[in-house]
């Protein structure tokens, strides 16, 4: 039964597919569909699209996509605020606000909002934060990770997320140890609740495993042995994310064939520090894939493998769980509050000797994929939708 809406919210976020990167932001978008299904709010979203005043290369494919509408039951309107590369980020809020506000006064002078809710803190919060002053509505704003952990390291910009934060009603957290990372840095704990990722639990469940393996190799294009041990790493190509730590732990996995699911900038770096170590023909890096070909990858590997410096809760981890994969992490963000027992697999440090005895111990005691399964039950989009509702409740009831 779908519930009578009674109350609007302006969702603001940098996070959301667009026409050029289909796969950038989905995490958010299932959110917000997962609230406009379960809940009273209906949400209207401005996905503002960052474009130089000289839009060349890239940036033109971007202004060609700033188009809205109506998108998988969505309104969602993308407009253009001017940005400079590599060393505007410290005007980016204030220019995100200029050109969203006047969109954002038309919306709520046709339909009042009760509600004003940034999906990540940089540069979404301070952002948000004018516009919520300016339209005189109550803010919630929401933490993922590198929004604290990078950006929270660069005084302007925590500056700028404390005092947002301070204007705030509420403010959510991807998991506890991120709560607690943000209380560090001068946010009232007080403030934060919890808001756990979700999970597409139709497209993230086990899919057998070695009988996989040659449709995934046809997929790919690749030679996958039955018996090979089958390792998956998944995230954006940057150090952050420590895919060269796994590289470097392949010399003493003789057997183990390394899937990187992902794009970025240590593209070439990676793919030379494999020559370089002499296990280049078992590193392959598959880019960015089609979102139903990522469950049957992770369905056919080993093991999960993803050495991150920093982390909110990653949302590939629970998905590689979902599929019956053990995972092989660092104790980054939320990782005590995912790999909670030894079905889940293990948290190591960050060096590539500890990521292969890690590996090791995950390949040397294998898991029924129904019980690594087990450890992403808590995690749904239908209850993350509901919850941020709950959320958005709280705020207007204490206006």
């Amino acid at each position: 039964m779908i519930p009578d809406k009674t109350h609007r919210v302006l969702v603001l976020s940098t996070l959301w597919p667009n026409a050029v990167h289909p796969r950038f932001g989905t995490f958010v978008e299932s959110s917000i569909k997962a609230l406009n299904r379960e809940t009273a709010w209906t949400p209207v979203v401005v996905n503002p699209i960052g474009i130089p005043p000289l839009a060349l290369g890239r940036y033109r494919e971007m202004a060609n996509a700033a188009r809205g509408g109506q998108e998988g039951g969505l309104q969602v309107h993308r407009p253009i605020f001017r940005l400079v590369p590599l060393v505007g980020a410290r005007r980016n809020p204030a220019a995100i606000a200029k050109a969203v506000l006047p969109l954002a006064r038309r919306l709520h002078a046709e339909q009042p909002f009760d509600l004003v809710d940034a999906q990540f803190f940089w540069p979404d919060g301070p952002a948000a934060a004018r516009i919520a002053d300016a339209l005189g509505l109550p803010l919630s704003i929401k933490a993922r990770g590198a929004d604290i952990h990078y950006w929270g390291g660069k005084q302007y910009a925590r500056r700028a997320m404390i005092t947002a934060g301070r204007q705030a009603a509420g403010l959510l957290a991807v998991c506890e140890a991120l709560a607690a990372d943000m209380a560090e840095i001068g946010f009232e704990r007080a403030k934060i609740a919890l808001h756990y990722t979700g999970l597409d639990r139709d497209r993230f469940r086990p899919l057998g495993h070695h009988s996989l393996r040659r449709r995934l190799a046809e997929e790919l294009g690749l030679s996958i042995g039955e018996n090979e041990e089958l390792l998956v790493t998944v995230g954006a190509l940057i150090p952050r994310k420590g895919q060269a730590l796994v590289i470097r732990a392949l010399p003493g996995l003789p057997e183990a064939r390394l899937l990187l699911v992902g794009k970025g900038p240590d593209e070439a770096a990676l793919r030379e520090l494999a020559t370089g170590l002499g296990v280049a023909d078992r590193v392959h890096l598959l880019g960015t894939l089609d979102h139903d070909l990522l469950p049957l990858i992770l369905s056919a590997a080993d093991a999960m493998v993803l050495p991150s410096a920093s982390e909110g809760l990653a949302n590939a981890w629970i998905e590689a769980l979902a599929c019956g994969t053990p995972l092989v992490i660092t104790d980054a963000g939320g990782a005590r509050e995912v790999v909670t027992g030894p079905e889940a697999g293990v948290i190591v440090a960050r060096d590539a000797e500890a990521v292969a005895e890690g590996i090791r111990l995950v390949l040397d005691t294998r898991r029924d994929p129904e019980t690594v399964a087990s450890a992403a039950e808590r995690f749904s989009w239908t209850a993350n939708g509901r919850a941020l509702g709950d959320h958005y409740d709280r705020l207007i009831a204490g206006r």
